[in-house]
């Protein structure tokens, strides 16, 4: 299962009909979601408007797209007001930079805009290699293969601090992050500063806990769906 596909049944078997995706990039998976609301926030979109008008025929919901071409923290400091003030946000994709102070603010900034029964997805929460976890300085040194970051930073610190959401993550599509609004069902007890020196040998050793690290088609239990 890849992210597409989990954003669609929750979307269509859960009734949520406002989506925000922060890291559209080419627009692989914005373009694909049948919505009337739609916002995308990317600094830079590799997309123009032939593309925007090509996926507006495949896909008629693509109509009404709101695109903000600026980074998530300026989105949410000058436009996300204004742009959930009549309805809150429903599902959101989280796939922007995969760091993990800048992913934290992503999924915090969207959760005061998240509705009661809204959900909030992650991408990139499960690195498999040392390289794919690294920096991003690292990244471009190499010039390619795969980039997750340390998104799975984020991950520990918000079930260590937010006692008011449930997380875990889904074993599929690099690891994908699932947030909700409720009581938290487990914790974890590390400090900040504990999350901050923590490396890749260490998440290795304890990946399936401190990522609460389910099979991919859990959320359909969860959500019972």
């Amino acid at each position: 299962m890849d992210r597409i596909e989990l954003l669609t049944e929750l979307m269509k078997k859960k009734n949520l009909k406002n989506y925000l995706e922060i890291g559209v990039f080419n627009g692989r998976v914005f373009f694909r979601i049948k919505s009337s609301f739609k916002v995308a926030v990317d600094p830079s979109f590799a997309f123009d408007s032939m593309r925007k008008i090509g996926k507006t025929i495949s896909n008629p919901y693509n109509l009404a797209n709101r695109y903000f071409e600026k980074t998530s923290d300026e989105f949410f400091k000058t436009d996300a007001a204004q742009v959930f003030a009549k309805e809150k946000c429903n599902l959101a994709f989280i796939d922007g930079m995969h760091e993990y102070k800048f992913a934290l603010r992503d999924v915090e900034n969207t959760l005061n805009y998240l509705s009661d029964d809204g959900v909030i997805v992650m991408h990139d929460c499960n690195p498999q290699t040392k390289e794919d976890a690294g920096t991003f300085e690292d990244w471009k040194k190499r010039g390619s293969g795969y980039w997750n970051g340390d998104v799975w930073k984020t991950i520990l610190h918000l079930r260590c601090f937010r006692k008011d959401i449930n997380v875990f993550v889904l074993d599929c599509d690099h690891g994908l992050g699932v947030v909700t609004k409720g009581r938290s069902e487990s914790n974890l007890q590390f400090s900040e500063d504990e999350i901050n020196k923590f490396t890749y040998g260490d998440f290795e050793k304890n990946r399936a806990s401190w990522l609460n690290l389910k099979p991919e088609r859990y959320y359909q239990e969860f959500f019972k769906i």
